[in-house]
């Protein structure tokens, strides 16, 4: 199915406008791809839709939903939304080889909760509710891993983040899921770059500069934004050429995304202290501190 392909393969970037004419299935798989290109606005109809509707994919609606709302910094938001999801996913079933079924309803669920104690600075919350999952597939997998990871960081642990972050990169390249793959990488070269050691550093700079590479060729704004804001900010030189393209990348791309949402998520952005609105208003103090605060769920 060409909507699988995007949603977990290798098509990230294709045209799938059509799939939200489709049964409860290509709806969501259109969503998520959607989401993933920065179409916010698209996605949130097709998705409140599902979620009203109820049932497995009422519960992933809710909780690809939470991700958006999540990505532009929006946790208590998105904590409603995982809540939903966790009350509302099935129990028994069959097996999904993307985790679309009972099982990855839970997993997406649960995981989306983490990350949003994580946004809140309740760690040990977090950390409680990624100890629930028992990941089961590829897909829940690589996202328990990113979680893992950035538990770490928050934690102030980066060189702990790098071996789930690893491993997350590593899965999802043996999946062929490209979104994910570049998520993977995104998080990695996150955690590399806060490690701090040169060799660090280096290794984490060289892989953001690809990631951000592939996700402008492919279009992946909720991508290329985060990863452009985390380079532009390992630069020492400041003043450089290269920092102000990336700067200029980065305030491209969440510009875009921010023009394609819809209203709660432009709200969302707007009073979040993830989200650093300097980046798109010149002369007003930014909501976040750049060094330390990144994107990456």
């Amino acid at each position: 199915m060409e909507l699988r392909r995007a949603a977990f393969g290798d098509r990230p970037d294709a045209e799938v406008w059509g799939g939200l004419r489709g049964g409860p299935e290509e709806r969501w798989l259109a969503a998520v791809v959607l989401g993933g290109q920065g179409h916010y606005a698209a996605a949130a109809t097709a998705l409140g839709e599902l979620i009203a509707a109820g049932g497995l994919f009422g519960s992933l609606a809710a909780s690809t939903l939470a991700s958006h709302r999540r990505q532009l910094g929006g946790h208590a938001a998105a904590r409603r939304l995982d809540a939903v999801a966790l009350a509302r996913a099935p129990r028994g079933g069959g097996v999904d080889v993307d985790g679309v079924d009972a099982a990855g309803a839970r997993t997406d669920a649960l995981l989306g909760l983490a990350a949003d104690a994580l946004g809140a600075g309740r760690l040990v919350e977090a950390r409680r509710l990624h100890a629930r999952v028992e990941p089961v597939g590829w897909r829940a997998r690589v996202r328990h891993a990113w979680v893992a990871a950035e538990v770490e960081l928050a934690a102030g642990h980066a060189e702990r983040a790098v071996a789930p972050a690893e491993t997350a990169a590593s899965l999802a390249r043996e999946a062929g899921a490209l979104r994910h793959t570049l998520k993977s990488d995104l998080v990695l070269g996150t955690a590399l770059v806060v490690v701090g050691t040169p060799e660090s550093v280096d290794r984490g700079t060289r892989m953001l500069h690809c990631d951000l590479t592939h996700t402008d060729r492919m279009g992946l704004l909720s991508l290329s934004w985060p990863a452009a804001l985390v380079l532009a900010n390992v630069q020492v030189d400041r003043t450089s050429a290269e920092n102000w393209n990336v700067r200029k990348s980065a305030k491209s791309a969440l510009s875009c995304v921010l023009r394609r949402a819809d209203p709660i998520s432009r709200r969302l952005a707007a009073h979040s202290p993830w989200v650093p609105t300097s980046l798109l208003r010149s002369g007003e103090p930014p909501n976040a501190d750049a060094e330390t605060k990144f994107l990456t769920d």
